[in-house]
């Protein structure tokens, strides 16, 4: 035992240092261990009807569509995620949310999350009109299947068709979810003519105004797009377009009413920084991340190893003092 501390005393540095070698290697495995902690868990929901192919939004100073706009914003979000982090996706159109994917950890998952974000587009509607409290309603639905709580973000334009009236539209005040939802607005606040595909997802002119007429329910029906001819009718005049924007008042008025929040879809930190800031919505057994109490033993060990050297500096200093008193007494 004694030459064995006899050893340990003599070679202490090389002892220290290659347990704080040992450590670092293990770190870099990734040591985790299984917590029930806290969680941010989103559902983020794309709106997909025909308005949203209005092209009144930019990137990198280029024109491109509301949904394009929202896919970039969504993977953002995926990017701006910590790990963590869990994700679920869905679409809206007509009166209905479909969701995509469960949630799924964003690091883990990263390429599919932002795959699936990647192939959104408005043939996945199976109707081109949109009545958005209905699709609120719907959303309730749809986290009951998830059995899990969530922060909603629903990226739409809140351009219903047909509009919604005293008639038609829904009574959501008894929304349970309203806290959970963040309604995004995305468009612009002017205008805009909105394009049209055929099935083959070729642009081939503008939806017309004459658009409402054909539809039963009194606003642009765009049913089973498989069955488009390979030149469907458009507008023929700029004049007889139809036009498109945000409505921002009815986005705010739904989101008082379930007493959820509005908030405008800008590509900028500040948006970002929002969602992030939102409180924890679930609890979830997830991996934690245990390297960083390797890091710190291994930083520990290492400045152990200059400890004897400080208590030799120090002590040396101590003998130095007392002997300067003893030769000042002398």
């Amino acid at each position: 035992m004694n030459k064995i501390l006899t050893l340990l005393k003599e070679h202490y540095e090389t002892v220290l240092l290659t347990l704080a070698s040992l450590l670092l290697l293990l770190a870099l495995i990734k040591p985790q261990i299984q917590l029930k902690q806290e969680v941010h868990n989103y559902l983020l929901v794309a709106d997909v009807s025909q308005s949203m192919n209005a092209e009144d939004m930019k990137l990198n100073n280029q024109p491109v569509s509301r949904l394009a706009y929202t896919q970039h914003m969504m993977k953002e979000v995926v990017k701006t995620s910590p790990c963590g982090t869990y994700i679920g996706l869905g679409i809206f159109a007509a009166e209905n949310v479909a969701l995509l994917s469960m949630p799924l950890e964003v690091c883990k998952n990263y390429d599919v999350i932002n795959d699936i974000i990647d192939h959104l587009e408005w043939r996945m509607a199976w109707s081109g009109n949109s009545r958005m409290t209905f699709g609120i309603k719907a959303a309730e639905a749809t986290f009951e299947y998830l059995n899990i709580p969530a922060q909603m973000l629903f990226f739409t334009d809140g351009d219903e068709s047909p509009k919604a009236n005293g008639i038609n539209k829904l009574d959501i005040s008894n929304v349970r979810i309203g806290k959970n939802v963040i309604l995004v607005g995305v468009g612009g606040y002017e205008p805009a003519p909105v394009k049209r595909f055929n099935s083959n997802n070729k642009f081939v002119g503008y939806w017309g105004t004459d658009a409402a007429a054909e539809s039963a329910g009194g606003g642009i029906m765009y049913n089973d797009a498989s069955k488009d001819d390979p030149d469907p009718p458009v507008a023929y005049a700029e004049f007889d377009r139809y036009l498109s924007k945000q409505d921002v008042s009815h986005l705010k008025d739904m989101a008082s009413e379930i007493k959820g929040q509005y908030i405008e879809g800008l590509d900028n930190p500040d948006f970002y920084r929002f969602v992030q800031s939102q409180t924890p919505a679930a609890k979830f057994v997830t991996d934690y991340s245990v390297r960083w109490i390797f890091l710190m033993i291994a930083a520990m060990l290492v400045l152990a190893t200059y400890t004897p050297d400080l208590l030799s500096y120090r002590f040396d200093k101590r003998l130095l003092r007392r002997s300067i008193k003893l030769k000042a007494k002398i």
